[in-house]
């Protein structure tokens, strides 16, 4: 039987992310195709490890040679080491590309497999303000692993076409395979009283998501040009780490902020509809394929609906200017709706469920 070893980011102590979700969608969907027997794992971080001043620096210096933070040269060696006994090293972010290179150059002669969330120079370019000191750091370090991935790997995965048509840009190296963002089923039996509420005339929008960048631009533009030219409706901001924004100024007294919610479920069922405003970004939004399986309206822009394929009409409706959102919202109060948008669940049930994606594995991992 097929041996696989998994090179994860980080071991979550906590509430995950949606890179670390999507991580977690691998390591599920391996080993249902290989036996969870036959599958290890080598996380890079273990948050509960304190990390000191020293490691910090040690850090640092080490980005300057292409080793994202928790590499270095000795550690990468031993993960070389460790590696040689597997059929296949599952590398589960670009940004640890200088490992295929490693294992390359000692001569590891399984299957090296790197997977891309993102292309990480794009998200990096994003994610780091254009004032930062670090950005140009940042940036080679990320470019430099992006290509590593490219160059050492024997099949790379991309979450959709678009990630796949700026490496073969970039690197010159397309995917191998294309499996979209997919979760595992846990919203297969929603109440009764659920499935037959209509949406209300002074909605519930919830904005979900992680305290990062591209997030906080998309709701800082979103309260600004939208919430506040609405009447009557609510909304809710839920995502880890998002008590950053508390006293933020574009924030105001109505909005309900909650941080690092450990069941989301309850928000879902409470919301009329999803609000999406991403403008930024690589690869896939996790929050939207969440979305999807609680069967939600969604009101979503391009980036946000960036490699899903659905009917968007149907799905609640792409919005990428506060006219269109602002529409979208009042035609949604005019002519109530069922808050569960059934084919927003059949959408996930067919196209982003684990289970529809495991094949796009199977070629690449068997």
């Amino acid at each position: 039987m097929t041996k696989v070893l998994i090179i994860r980011y980080k071991l979550s102590k906590n509430i995950m992310e949606g890179g670390e979700q999507a991580s977690e969608k691998n390591l599920r969907v391996i080993n249902s195709i290989v036996g969870k027997d036959n599958v290890n794992t080598i996380y890079i971080h273990d948050e509960s490890r304190k990390r000191s001043a020293f490691d910090y620096i040690k850090g640092i210096w080490y980005f300057f040679q292409n080793y994202f933070f928790g590499l270095s040269p000795k550690r990468v060696e031993q993960i070389a080491r460790e590696a040689q006994p597997y059929d296949i090293v599952f590398v589960d972010r670009s940004l640890f590309g200088i490992i295929a290179k490693k294992l390359k150059d000692s001569g590891y002669q399984g299957k090296v497999v790197s997977f891309f969330h993102n292309v990480e120079k794009v998200y990096f370019s994003a994610k780091c303000r254009w004032y930062q000191p670090w950005r140009p750091l940042v940036m080679h370090c990320a470019d430099a692993n992006d290509n590593y991935a490219c160059k050492y790997s024997d099949s790379i995965i991309t979450l959709n076409k678009r990630d796949s048509n700026v490496l073969k840009k970039l690197y010159g190296r397309e995917a191998d395979a294309i499996a979209p963002i997919a979760f595992r089923d846990i919203y297969s039996n929603p109440s009764d009283e659920v499935l037959n509420q209509m949406t209300s005339n002074e909605p519930t929008l919830l904005f979900l998501g992680a305290y990062f960048t591209a997030n906080v631009d998309g709701l800082k533009w979103f309260v600004k040009n939208v919430y506040q030219k609405l009447n009557g409706v609510k909304l809710i901001v839920a995502g880890k780490g998002m008590d950053k924004i508390q006293n933020a100024s574009f924030m105001t007294p109505d909005i309900k902020l909650m941080s690092n919610v450990p069941d989301l479920r309850p928000l879902f069922e409470e919301a009329d509809a999803m609000i999406l405003p991403i403008f930024d970004g690589s690869g896939m939004k996790v929050k939207t394929c969440e979305s999807l399986m609680y069967g939600k309206n969604i009101f979503a822009t391009d980036e946000a609906l960036e490699g899903y394929e659905a009917d968007f009409d149907k799905v609640g409706g792409r919005c990428n200017t506060a006219e269109e959102f602002i529409r979208c919202i009042n035609d949604m109060i005019a002519n109530p709706r069922p808050r569960f948008n059934k084919y927003s669940r059949e959408v996930f049930l067919e196209k982003y469920s684990e289970e529809s994606v495991t094949d796009r594995y199977r070629s690449i991992i068997e």
